[in-house]
């Protein structure tokens, strides 16, 4: 599984979606998620790459693909 996969397999446990197909433009705002539930996702994602995405970072996050490309960045 790449990153991408990976990235959008949390995104899909964490917010139990079962009715859109997620993509790297896959947005935050497409999702329905708020500040609070981008902390928490954030938050998994630290926690299934074993990583630290710092909060300054986040502000850039707006999609799916944004995180995948971070990851794979570093």
């Amino acid at each position: 599984m790449d990153t991408l996969e990976k990235v959008c397999s949390i995104v899909n446990e964490h917010f139990e979606i079962s009715d859109l197909i997620l993509s790297e433009n896959t947005t935050w705002e497409e999702i329905g998620a708020d500040s609070i539930d981008l902390v928490d996702l954030i938050s998994a994602v630290e926690d299934a790459f074993g990583i630290s995405i710092p909060d300054e970072a986040i502000e850039n996050l707006k999609s799916i693909g944004d995180v995948a490309a971070f990851i794979d960045a570093l």
